[in-house]
């Protein structure tokens, strides 16, 4: 699982994906020290700032803030990169059938590692699928047994997937969960609980990974419109249409299906998509044709080892340097009050955990599934 490739270097690839790639797991770290809540809490509810600070947090229920797309900025990502990696793998003498077995394999590590997140620091084995990994291990799968077909079928497909969603979550007659909106009254739910792994509290259902693979195909999409022959206008053109595309379907259909990202309901996954897609485009557009490379480095650091960051900081790693980190700021910072020390604590742990991410870049230490 651990690399030292020495082709893994900057000049050369792809930078815009790295620096998408590395924006979103910088935040998904951020998340687990908590900055990202505590902010919020600096500013008087109600005030501007505060409305801004709710944007890195979920929707509640229905609805779509910023930090609802870094799941499908993640997976969008998975999916851009496939086409690439596939293509270096040919390259280096991989069969068709060798590239199937590590995808098959790959899929099966991120399920499992998915699961184990749940049964992490529980005395009993917990049945929940509902987490990225998790979730990324079904699209990740299905993205790639069609990308090799033809442009129109993986669209079709990604759709098909979307309105059999529609259907099932409208027409499913089990008496308590036939309310297709509503928080634990949906088919989502009642799946769950067949298996034991509903998520009462959060909403979250595992049946999200069905409509979100329209996500990771449409990635693949993006990373085969980026390495073809087409023009940079063209591509770009391309992305940004797309993107206009879903959010215009996505947000003009919602007063008949809510945007509702905790049961990936169709306009969700539609306009997701399109910010997704127009945040590629702007990435491209700025770093790879307009050449403004400025941080670009910082980020792509935390994109070069996403799953081990991923794990480390949701495994306890977060919480390990946040108590090793509390006795130092709190005697030298605790003057502040409460709230701005808690602030800084987990500033300076988000600090230690890109540091990570750096040294390993330096020390060319690339985990790999």
């Amino acid at each position: 699982m651990t690399s030292n490739e020495t082709n893994t270097t900057l000049p050369g690839r792809l930078l815009s994906l790295d620096f998408f790639r590395g924006f979103t797991m910088f935040l998904l770290i951020a998340e687990s020290t908590e900055l990202l809540s505590l902010i919020g809490q600096i500013f008087p509810e109600g005030s501007l700032l505060h409305t801004l600070a709710l944007q890195f947090h979920h929707e509640p229920w229905a609805g779509l803030r910023f930090w609802d797309l870094i799941q499908p900025f993640f997976m969008f990502i998975v999916g851009v990169a496939i086409p690439f990696s596939v293509a270096n793998r040919r390259k280096r003498g991989e069969t068709d059938q060798q590239i199937r077995r590590h995808v098959f394999q790959r899929a099966l590590l991120l399920l499992l590692l998915g699961w184990g997140l749940y049964c992490a620091g529980n005395e009993h084995i917990v049945f929940r699928f509902q987490n990225v990994l998790a979730q990324l291990s079904v699209t990740y799968l299905l993205a790639y047994l069609i990308m090799d077909k033809p442009v129109k079928v993986q669209i079709a497909f990604s759709f098909l997937l979307i309105i059999l969603t529609e259907i099932i979550y409208r027409t499913f007659w089990v008496e308590g969960y036939n309310h297709p909106f509503t928080p634990n009254e949906n088919f989502g739910t009642w799946l769950d609980l067949q298996y034991g792994g509903a998520d009462l509290r959060g909403h979250w259902v595992s049946f999200n990974a069905i409509p979100t693979t329209a996500h990771t195909i449409w990635g693949v999409l993006a990373g085969q419109l980026l390495r073809s022959d087409k023009t940079s206008g063209e591509k770009l053109k391309t992305l940004v249409i797309a993107g206009a595309i879903g959010l215009v379907l996505g947000y003009g259909l919602s007063p008949i299906t809510p945007i509702i990202k905790r049961i990936c309901t169709s306009t969700f996954i539609l306009a997701s998509g399109g910010w997704t897609l127009l945040a590629l485009a702007l990435s491209y557009w700025l770093i790879d044709l307009k050449k403004y490379q400025r941080g670009v480095l910082f980020f792509t650091i935390v994109g070069m080892n996403p799953l081990f960051i991923y794990l480390f900081a949701n495994l306890g790693g977060a919480g390990f340097i946040e108590n090793f980190v509390k006795p130092f700021t709190n005697s030298l910072l605790g003057w502040l009050g409460e709230l701005p020390l808690h602030i800084i604590t987990s500033i300076v742990v988000l600090a230690i955990l890109w540091y990570l991410c750096y040294w390993l870049y330096k020390k060319r230490i690339f985990i790999r599934i």
